[in-house]
């Protein structure tokens, strides 16, 4: 047997090892995992050939880790921007519990449906109270970046084939909607900084962090009557400007003088249009309402009402309103009108219209009597 530069087995073992070295100049050395010499020498002038084509040349993709994986996908996410890197990280958190130190090449639907299953599955809490599994929905948002990180890998050459990641049945759309009438009651039980937050978010559909986020100083205009929210700051990336309504520019006038009162009782700069006025957190932002919004729904007799129902609503008031979609979209900053589908949101006009032109279809149909009927099988 001629010896070939590159093949050699070690004197322990009877496996073909193969030695190249890379483009930039990194010596590698890695078993083919056979010990017949004609398929060691193919895996070998296989990577010879691709060097020279001037390809990318990886370590044998078998030891490539889902640990690998996941630095390259926050990697990229840090680089491009095209998701929020802290949500990304959350959904991680739970992969990471159940991936990590798997090889890449082994995750395929079986893994998947194990996942899931652990997932679903419920645990007990330190107290020894149990806790239930994850919903189908998180656990689909957690596939899903599962799904990205095992794409970018396949994009870069670590992984041969592309899994199929099968998502779960999920629940039904939450169809929960707020009355003009639910909300005026609701909002009487809540604090006033949180009374002008919701009615923004009633108003223009606009997300709870997008409203809180908000800056007195930056975002809202008293002289031009509009608040904005800048591009990078929505989930869409996109800013937005809106016009204010009368009722709003007036909670907001007064909302802004509470919060430069604080500032001067305080002595210290508040940049926050919505921050908690008394209370241990003082001049601090609000992060989460959610409290005093359950209590508030509990006082007004509407419990179960969720904040994130008052962007759906704003959609369909402003659709029962007459604003024509492509505005609505643009104050809600939804990309799509699949919102009106997935909440079968309609506008009353159009129901009517609906209703009207049945009607004249019907009345233009003209149905032949029963003696012209009788009369006609005699004739036959």
């Amino acid at each position: 047997m001629a010896k070939v530069r590159g093949l050699y087995q070690r004197p322990d073992s009877e496996v073909w090892w193969i030695s190249y070295t890379t483009a930039s100049g990194q010596r590698v050395r890695e078993s083919t995992g056979t010990t017949v010499y004609d398929d060691a020498k193919r895996a070998l002038d296989e990577k010879r050939g691709r060097l020279a084509r001037g390809e990318v040349v990886l370590p044998r993709l078998d030891k490539v880790t889902y640990d690998e994986a996941k630095a390259d996908l926050i990697a990229f996410y840090t680089t491009h921007k095209t998701r929020d890197l802290g949500e990304t990280e959350d959904r991680l958190t739970h992969l990471d519990a159940f991936f990590t130190g798997r090889r890449l090449a082994a995750i395929g639907q079986d893994t998947v449906t194990a996942y899931a299953a652990q997932r679903q599955a419920a645990t007990k809490a330190d107290d020894g109270a149990e806790r239930p599994g994850a919903a189908n929905g998180t656990i689909n948002r957690e596939l899903a970046t599962l799904s990205k990180l095992l794409r970018l890998a396949y994009e870069h050459g670590k992984l041969q084939r592309l899994p199929v990641v099968k998502k779960l049945r999920e629940a039904d759309p939450r169809a929960g909607f707020v009355t003009r009438e639910q909300f005026t009651s609701i909002r009487r039980h809540l604090p006033e900084e949180l009374q002008v937050a919701v009615t923004v978010a009633y108003t223009f559909g606009w997300r709870k962090r997008e409203v809180l986020d908000l800056k007195h100083r930056e975002h809202y205009n008293a002289q031009e009557g509009t608040l904005r929210l800048d591009p990078g700051a929505t989930k869409n990336r996109e800013g937005r400007v809106v016009r204010l309504t009368p009722e709003l520019l007036d909670m907001l006038d007064a909302q802004a003088r509470r919060v430069r009162k604080l500032e001067r009782e305080t002595g210290r700069v508040i940049p926050w249009l919505f921050p908690h006025l008394e209370g241990a957190h003082v001049g601090q932002r609000i992060t989460d309402p959610r409290k005093a919004w359950e209590s508030a729904c509990a006082a007004a007799g509407h419990p179960g009402l969720l904040i994130h129902d008052l962007r759906r609503s704003a959609v369909r008031n402003m659709e029962q309103a007459g604003v024509p979609r492509s505005v609505a979209m643009k104050l809600t900053g939804h990309k799509t009108e699949n919102v009106y589908r997935r909440y079968a949101i309609v506008s009353d006009s159009d129901l009517e219209e609906a209703a009207l032109r049945i009607g004249r279809a019907a009345a233009s149909v003209t149905f032949p009597s029963r003696s012209a009927v009788s009369a006609g099988k005699g004739v036959a």
